[in-house]
């Protein structure tokens, strides 16, 4: 049947906890970095979920593939956008190339896969499906195969509540159930590539990291939740484990995460800051809490404002672009130069300086499509995440203003090669990229990588 390549992809995984802090707690995963080589993995910009795991199935930048996060602004309108899906990527994966060469796939929840597509095999979509009651498998028989082994299939959590109880009884249902439903696949499905992303741990880490993290700033000693994460990710090791346990000495295996995480120090208002420093205007001061949709804005008398996440997206109102544009053209550059200025000097709440990082899109997006923002903000190197509401007297929230969440994304995911019949002695490689994933998944399957490619086949693993 030729190499196998097993793909285990577990969302916002950060290298500080799988290749140190956690290491000797996870046997499996001990066995992969003792035995194989492993290094960290710069993801993309943004990074976040989409775009990252999709970076990494093309090796393209989100420039290229159009998509900067999940909600888009529609071009011409200032509250109006649209939800990336699937057919928001339109450059081939790694499996669709494999694909093409006759190899046979199994595609379990790699974002955004709703709605899914048809594949050389098997796929099951991701936490963005509307509802178990949608047509979430390719083939469609699939899912009933599924609902026959388990019942109803849990595509995601509701992870920022302050129900702490029911929500890890959740996440425990649906790891486990996850993990269920990939060994049915691997014993009953042919494949030359196995790829799934458990979504589980990205919720364990915004569910519970003040809990564990020491150093976050509303930590409580010996809390109950103390040990929530590392008992999670024991749980996840094991899985993973009996997972192993299924493949062959023919099989390769990669462990890669999207982008990492760490503590959030807070949230940074951005609109609050935008109006008071004379960017943003209102016709009437907004209640605390209102979403920009929800304020009354003065467009015409209004030049930049942004949206908010781990990381904020500032749009300009551009004469010509937007209805009620007020930048001259001849003068956006000038005016966005000022504007980076402006960024960079903000300072943290007890005047602390921040190693804030503002990007254009001709730095990050060269050749960038569709809808980008006209800067890209990483407050304090994304230790504080964006607030994009308003109405609030401080620029700072020791909260995210959108319900509980603990935990930031930061640029460096893991990579780590295991190869059963190989021997690589736990080396640790120089920094790898998303995009040099997809190019050393086919060079180890045996099929041409395109030339259009942005990343580099892994030396170390070939």
């Amino acid at each position: 049947m030729g190499k196998r390549v097993l793909v285990i992809g577990l969302d916002c995984a950060p290298p500080e906890l799988l290749f140190d802090l956690f290491a000797d707690e996870l046997p499996n995963i001990k066995r992969m970095l003792d035995n194989g080589v492993y290094a960290r993995m710069e993801s993309s910009h943004p990074p976040i979920t989409i775009p990252a795991w999709m970076v990494m199935a093309t090796s393209k930048n989100a420039g290229k593939l159009g998509v900067y996060g999940f909600r888009h602004r529609k071009p011409g309108t200032y509250n109006k956008m649209w939800l990336a899906n699937s057919h928001s990527i339109r450059e081939k994966t790694v499996w669709d190339i494999l694909g093409e060469h006759n190899k046979k796939v199994v595609v379990v929840g790699v974002p955004p896969a709703y709605p899914p597509k048809p594949v050389n095999g098997s796929q099951i979509s991701c936490f963005m499906t509307p509802g178990a009651d949608k047509d979430y498998t390719y083939p469609q028989r699939l899912k009933k195969e599924i609902e026959r082994l388990i019942g109803e299939y849990l595509l995601d959590i509701v992870f920022r509540t302050d129900e702490k109880d029911k929500l890890l009884q959740q996440l425990y249902d649906m790891t486990k159930q996850h993990f269920t439903v990939l060994k049915y696949l691997a014993k009953t499905k042919p494949w030359h590539f196995f790829m799934f992303v458990e979504i589980g741990v990205d919720r364990v880490h915004h569910a519970f990291w003040k809990f564990f993290d020491k150093k976050h700033h509303l930590y409580e000693p010996d809390n109950k939740y103390e040990d929530v994460i590392l008992n999670y990710y024991r749980l996840v090791d094991r899985e993973i484990g009996k997972l192993l346990e299924l493949t062959d000495d023919n099989t390769s295996v990669i462990l890669v995460s999207d982008h990492g995480a760490k503590s959030m120090k807070g949230a940074f208002c951005i609109n609050q800051w935008l109006a008071e420093n004379g960017y943003l205007t209102f016709k009437k001061i907004p209640p605390q809490g209102s979403s920009l949709a929800e304020a009354d804005i003065d467009w015409a008398k209004t030049q930049v404002w942004g949206w908010g996440g781990y990381h904020a997206r500032i749009f300009f109102n551009v004469k010509g672009r937007e209805p009620q544009g007020v930048i001259e053209p001849e003068n956006y550059e000038s005016f966005r130069e000022q504007v980076i200025s402006d960024l960079k000097v903000i300072q943290g709440p007890n005047s602390e300086k921040w190693n804030t990082k503002v990007y254009t899109p001709e730095e990050i997006y060269p050749d960038g499509i569709g809808d980008y923002p006209d800067l890209t903000v990483y407050f304090d190197d994304l230790n504080w995440r964006s607030a994009g509401t308003l109405g609030y007297d401080s620029y700072y929230l020791s909260e995210n203003d959108k319900g509980p969440d603990d935990a930031v994304h930061s640029q460096k995911g893991v990579f780590i090669y295991y190869d059963p019949k190989r021997d690589a002695g736990g080396e640790r490689i120089k920094d790898l990229s998303l995009l040099d994933f997809a190019p050393t998944v086919l060079k180890v399957i045996g099929v041409p990588t395109p030339k259009d490619m942005e990343g580099k086949i892994i030396k170390e693993v070939t």
